[in-house]
Order: C-alpha cells, then sequence, then structure tokens
C-alpha cells in the first residue's frame, strides 16, 4: 500500500458503508418471505451485483483486465465453495432471526484459521488454536437452544435446522477464504470479485429446473435489490482495503451485528436473546484476539525481511 493511499479513516468508513450494504442485501432477502429457495436467492445476489461491479471497474478502466486469469480452476472452485455456502445461508437467512444469522456466521473466519492451517500448511500456534477454540465455543452457545428446538415440531424446528444451515455455510465460507488465499498469488482483486459472481451467477442458474418459485413484484424487487446492494457492499469493502491495513479494517465487520439488532428489531420485531448475545460476544472477543495476532505475526514477518534484506 503505498504512503498516498493510506488512510485509516476513509478505509474505516468504506468498511462501514460495506457493512450497512451487506445489511440491506441481508433485510432486503429476508423481507423477501421463507419461500423463497435459497438456489434462487443465490440467482439473484449474484447475477445482479455484476451490475456495479461491471460499472465500477469501467470506471477504473479495468474491465478488460479484469477478464484476464491465469487460474480459471481456481476461480471457478472458489465460486463451487462460494455458492454452496452462500445457498446455506441464505436457507438458514429466511428460517432465523437476523441477529443469529449474523452471529453465526462470524464462524466463518475461525474455520478459515482452521483450514489454512490443515490444507495450506499455515503455521498455526497455541495462540490462534485457543482463540478458535474460544470462538468455536461462543458458536454453540448461540446454537445450543436452536439445537435443543429440533425435538420439537412447527417452526422452532425450522429454526434448529436454519441455525444449522448456517454454521454449514460457515465452513463452506471458510474453505472458500482458504482458495481466496491460494488465488491472490496470481489474480488480481478484480478478477477475484467479477468471476465470483459470474460463477456464482451460472451455478446458481442450473438449480432452476428443480425448485424455483414464481415471483411477485415485490419479491422480484427486493431479490434485485439484494444483488446491487451485494454488488456495491463488495466493490465498498474492496476499496477499503486500499486506505487501511487487514488488521485496522477487519474487527469493524463486527459492527453489523449492531446495525443487525437494530434493523430486525425496527423491521421484524426481533429481540435478541440473552444466549445469543453471551455467545456473539465470545465469538467477537476470539475474533479480534486472531486479527491482533495476524497484524502482530505480520509486524514480525516484514521485521524478519528487513533484516535479511542485504544493506549497502
Amino acid at each position: 500500500m503505498s504512503a498516498a493511499a493510506y488512510n485509516p479513516i476513509r478505509g474505516i468508513s468504506f468498511k462501514l458503508i460495506s457493512v450497512a450494504f451487506f445489511l440491506v442485501m441481508q433485510t432486503c432477502i429476508k423481507a423477501a418471505g421463507p419461500n423463497v429457495p435459497a438456489g434462487e436467492i443465490s440467482f439473484f445476489r449474484s447475477t445482479f451485483a455484476i451490475i456495479p461491479i461491471i460499472i465500477y471497474l469501467a470506471w477504473l478502466r479495468s474491465l478488460p483486465r479484469a477478464f484476464h486469469t491465469q487460474n480459471l480452476a481456481g476461480h471457478f472452485k472458489r465460486g463451487f465453495l462460494g455458492v454452496l455456502s452462500m445457498i446455506c445461508g441464505f436457507y438458514g437467512l429466511t428460517l432465523l432471526p437476523l441477529p443469529e444469522f449474523i452471529a453465526i456466521g462470524y464462524a466463518s473466519p475461525l474455520m478459515a484459521v482452521m483450514f489454512a492451517a490443515l490444507l495450506l500448511g499455515e503455521a498455526v500456534r497455541i495462540y490462534r488454536w485457543s482463540a478458535v477454540l474460544v470462538g468455536m465455543t461462543g458458536v454453540i452457545i448461540i446454537l445450543w437452544p436452536k439445537l435443543t428446538l429440533l425435538q420439537e415440531g412447527g417452526f422452532a424446528a425450522g429454526e434448529g435446522i436454519g441455525a444449522l444451515a448456517v454454521l454449514f455455510g460457515a465452513v463452506l465460507g471458510g474453505l472458500a477464504m482458504v482458495q481466496v488465499r491460494q488465488l491472490v498469488v496470481t489474480e488480481k482483486t478484480a478478477t477475484i470479485v467479477l468471476y465470483f459472481s459470474l460463477t456464482g451467477s451460472f451455478l446458481s442458474a442450473l438449480s432452476l429446473p428443480f425448485y424455483w418459485e414464481w415471483l411477485d413484484m415485490k419479491q422480484t424487487i427486493l431479490l434485485i435489490s439484494s444483488g446491487i446492494a451485494g454488488g456495491i457492499a463488495q466493490i465498498l469493502l474492496t476499496e477499503s482495503y486500499r486506505h487501511a491495513e487487514v488488521s485496522t479494517i477487519a474487527p469493524f465487520e463486527y459492527s453489523s451485528i449492531l446495525f443487525g439488532i437494530g434493523v430486525s428489531y425496527i423491521l421484524f420485531g426481533d429481540i435478541p436473546t440473552v444466549t445469543m448475545l453471551v455467545g456473539t460476544a465470545i465469538v467477537i472477543l476470539a475474533g479480534i484476539f486472531i486479527i491482533f495476532r495476524e497484524h502482530q505475526l505480520g509486524l514480525a514477518r516484514k521485521a524478519a525481511r528487513k533484516a535479511s534484506t542485504p544493506q549497502g
């Protein structure tokens, strides 16, 4: 990152606005109702996200370059994992209160740490492993009341299934994050974002013959809006990392739970439970600790590279 581009306040601002747009996306999906199939939601989310992304890349005059890739198979793999993650998450979102959906989704970066160690051979020492275990304990605290509802019938059981779907989506999201780490070695950010939306649109469309539903005008507008909002959020998120370090930006992801609680209460009348708040606090603290450790290790690696660079 160049010194001219470094502007933490601007980076944090972009991050917070991106969180707000992601919340708009989730709220639109929630408002579309529980009867819209998750594959259909994923199609609208991926397809209409392409519109602001194309406009943004054209404005930057980098659209032609964004289509150039050295790892088409890697993009497809990332897209496949990402679409499955979205489908599971969106299915759970239709069944769960918005704050609980957001809180369980915080398991995704914890999973990414675990998969990075197991699949990429990244060095993860006792501090981060401990944080992952503590964070997953928080996730279990959030999940437990929902899992006990599986023994009951009706909507209560639906909430339990929804919670498991969101958790499984978070696991797949962690795998997708690992795939992105492999892609950034050779691919530009714009290329990764563009191919994810294209792949997501194509794969989601494959579910059309199986379980799509006809939408009314309100549902159609809401789902189109969710896709556009998601695309704008992705752009703002990308821009935020142009102006500040990851360790500066990442903790503000957790502001989404505050926004989510407010929006969910105003629009849907959902009141967070004490169990959900306690579990969320544990997950957030674990996530922030992991970000702090990543920052420390990043500084240590920079210092080591500087020390090993020949002088004179």
